[in-house]
C-alpha cells in the first residue's frame, strides 16, 4: 500500500483492489470471494445485501443524474448476484446552497426509476454540510434482495467451467463518454447517452429462461477489463476475449482513439458480463436480444484451460496481448 490515498484508489482498477483486499477485507475479516453484494443466510433462505456511494461530476448528464445512477447501481449489484431486488435505503449529504429545484429533480428521478424497477425506497438520512465541505451532493444507498433457491452462488464464480461462453448485453463506454462530454461541453457527431439503467428485469428474464448461467457482474468502475481480470483471478482460469466481438459505438470509439482511452476499461452503468454454459450461449443471447436493454448482446469470449488467472485479448490485427487490470485514473468522479 502507498502512504496516502489517491484518486487511483477509487478508479476500480488494481489500486482499488489492493485497498479493498489489504485494508478493508483483512481488517473486517471478510470472506472471499468479495462480490458486489454480500450473500447472507437467514431462516428460510438466503438474501443479498449491498451498499454504495455516488459522487459523480456533473451530477446531471445525458441519460441520467446522480439520483437515477444511485438507484440503478444498487439494483444492478443485487440483480447480478442472482437476487430479486426488494428494498433500498437512500442517504444524502448536501452542500449548503444547493438548489432545491435540482434536489427535487434528482429525487423525482430516483422515485421514477425505483417504481419502474419494482423496488421500494423505504428509509434514509439527510445531512447538510457547510459550503466547501461537500461538492454539491453525495448519495449513499443500501439495498436488499431475496434469492430463489439455486441462484445464491451466481456472483461467486464457483460455477464457472472451462468452455463457458462470455456474453455482454451491449456496447461499452457510453456512460463514461456521456459524462465526459457533459463535464467538458464536448459535442459529438451522434449523441452519446449514458447507458444508466436498471437491469433486474432483463436479468430475471435470462435466469428464468436459461439454466446455464454460471456468473454475472455489472461493468462499472474499471469497465470490462476490471471484471474480466477479477473473474480470472477468482476462478484461476484463463479467459480469451475477441476484441472485434466487443460492441463499441462509433462516437465512443472515436473519442477513445483521440484521447488514448481503452473502451474496455471505461465505466458503464447498464452493462453486465455473463458466463454461460457453452451449449446454452445461443439461447441466452436470444433471450437477451428480446429485451430492449439487450438488443446488442454478443458473445465476446471463452473460459479456457490455459493462461490461468490471465485475460488474453485477440486483437483486431490478429495478434494477442494480455488485457491487464486497469491502473491509475482516467476520469475522476465517474460513478
Amino acid at each position: 500500500m502507498t502512504e496516502f490515498i489517491t484518486l487511483n484508489h477509487g478508479s476500480g482498477g488494481s489500486q482499488t483492489q489492493e485497498l479493498i483486499t489489504d485494508v478493508f477485507a483483512r481488517k473486517f475479516r471478510m470472506q472471499k470471494p468479495l462480490t458486489d453484494s454480500a450473500v447472507l443466510e437467514r431462516p428460510g433462505g438466503h438474501f443479498a445485501f449491498t451498499t454504495d456511494s455516488y459522487v459523480i461530476d456533473p451530477i446531471i448528464f445525458p441519460g441520467g443524474d446522480i439520483g437515477k445512477l444511485a438507484i440503478c447501481g444498487t439494483i444492478n449489484d443485487l440483480a447480478v448476484s442472482g437476487a430479486v431486488p426488494e428494498f433500498i435505503s437512500v442517504s444524502f449529504i448536501i452542500e449548503d446552497g444547493f438548489p432545491v429545484k435540482d434536489l427535487v429533480r434528482i429525487v423525482d428521478s430516483m422515485a421514477e426509476e425505483a417504481e419502474k424497477a419494482g423496488v421500494k425506497i423505504v428509509t434514509g438520512d439527510t445531512k447538510v454540510v457547510e459550503k466547501g465541505k461537500c461538492d454539491r451532493l453525495f448519495i449513499n444507498t443500501a439495498g436488499t434482495g431475496i434469492f430463489k433457491p439455486g441462484f445464491e452462488k451466481t456472483s461467486t464464480g464457483e460455477r464457472i467451467r472451462t468452455g463457458d461462453k462470455l456474453i455482454i448485453n451491449g456496447p461499452v463506454g457510453n456512460h463514461t463518454v456521456a459524462v465526459l462530454g457533459a463535464r467538458n461541453s464536448l459535442s459529438f457527431s451522434s449523441p452519446v447517452i449514458s447507458d444508466c439503467t436498471s437491469l433486474n428485469h432483463l436479468i430475471r428474464e435470462l435466469l428464468n429462461g436459461c439454466s446455464g448461467v454460471h456468473f454475472m457482474r455489472d461493468l462499472t468502475r474499471g469497465g470490462l477489463s476490471a471484471v474480466l481480470n477479477e473473474l480470472a483471478l477468482m476462478t484461476e482460469k484463463g479467459i480469451i476475449i475477441e476484441e472485434e466481438a466487443v460492441p463499441v459505438d462509433e462516437p465512443v470509439k472515436g473519442l477513445c482513439e483521440i484521447l488514448g482511452f481503452d473502451p474496455l476499461s471505461l465505466a458503464n452503468e447498464g452493462k453486465v458480463l455473463i458466463a454461460v454454459r457453452k451449449e446454452e450461449a445461443e439461447k441466452a443471447v436470444t433471450i437477451l436480444r428480446g429485451n430492449e436493454l439487450g438488443k446488442s448482446s454478443a458473445v465476446i469470449g471463452d473460459i479456457v484451460g490455459e493462461h490461468k488467472g490471465t485475460v488474453v485479448l485477440s486483437t483486431f490485427t490478429g495478434g494477442r496481448r494480455i488485457l491487464e487490470m486497469p491502473s491509475g485514473t482516467l476520469l475522476p468522479r465517474i460513478c
